[in-house]
């Protein structure tokens, strides 16, 4: 096929199924894959609780209806599964549409994906090393109750912690995307700071499963960082634009004889 002519709508649409059907198929290997570590893998979830965690059962979870461990592994495999295939789904993803960019924006397109990958594995190890510990410590700490905490209710809480903290991580590579586009500008986002701090200090509230000052700053902190880095990555792209910009203008002008 040359992928230089424009392809009928119903070749595209094939392309389509064909590559959404092997993504599908990829991320059902690597969820039933997952399942056989299922052990490793809750295993690996329950470290930042530490001896915290149902003392009175030996640090085991708790179940509480017959259901409830089953349907915690299978979101646990399938969670693990979708990441284990997203660099094969982005593949696909970036296949079908590289033909019709251009040279340029498959260069940037090329380098934000890995970028967007890092960032968003670091902003889910920053939840699960930083993050969660203190978290269960405060919630896990009280000598008024013995904790009884059930599977399902463990897993949603980590599993949400990680999933937000990576998605506030890729906050810097969204505004340098949006600076190249030319939507967002360095000038007013640098007038937006305070506002970010306010931002920041609410979502922290939010986010945490704790009251306590000292998580919320926890989660408060890395967004008013990602923000910072943002903003001088808003500042290249923009230099970016205009050098692009002047380049094309000289090309443009007539050259002397």
């Amino acid at each position: 096929m040359n992928r230089d002519r424009p392809q009928p709508i119903l070749s595209h649409i094939r392309e389509i199924r064909r590559r959404a059907t092997w993504a599908v198929l990829f991320t059902i290997g690597t969820t039933v894959a997952s399942l056989f570590f299922y052990r490793q893998i809750f295993d690996i979830l329950k470290r930042p609780a530490g001896d915290k965690l149902n003392p009175t059962l030996g640090g085991e979870f708790a179940q509480f209806n017959v259901t409830e461990t089953w349907a915690a592994i299978a979101k646990v495999g399938f969670m693990v599964g979708i990441m284990a295939a997203l660099p094969f789904i982005l593949y696909q993803f970036v296949a079908f549409i590289s033909p019709g960019l251009k040279p340029h924006e498959r260069r940037w397109l090329y380098a934000l994906i890995p970028a967007a990958l890092l960032s968003f594995g670091l902003g889910a190890a920053f939840g699960y090393f930083v993050l969660i510990p203190p978290a269960m410590k405060f919630l896990l700490g009280f000598d008024i109750a013995v904790p009884l905490i059930s599977i399902s209710s463990y897993v949603n809480l980590v599993t949400m912690l990680m999933l937000v903290m990576g998605v506030i991580f890729e906050l810097p590579l969204v505004m340098f995307l949006l600076s190249m586009l030319g939507i967002l500008k360095p000038r007013w986002l640098a007038k937006q700071r305070k506002w970010a701090v306010i931002l920041a200090l609410v979502l922290g509230a939010v986010i945490t499963p704790t009251a306590d000052p000292v998580n919320q700053t926890l989660v408060a902190g890395p967004l008013l960082v990602m923000f910072e880095l943002g903003l001088w990555l808003s500042k290249l792209a923009e230099w970016i634009r205009k050098r692009k910009q002047a380049r094309k203008f000289a090309a443009s002008q007539p050259t002397g004889t």
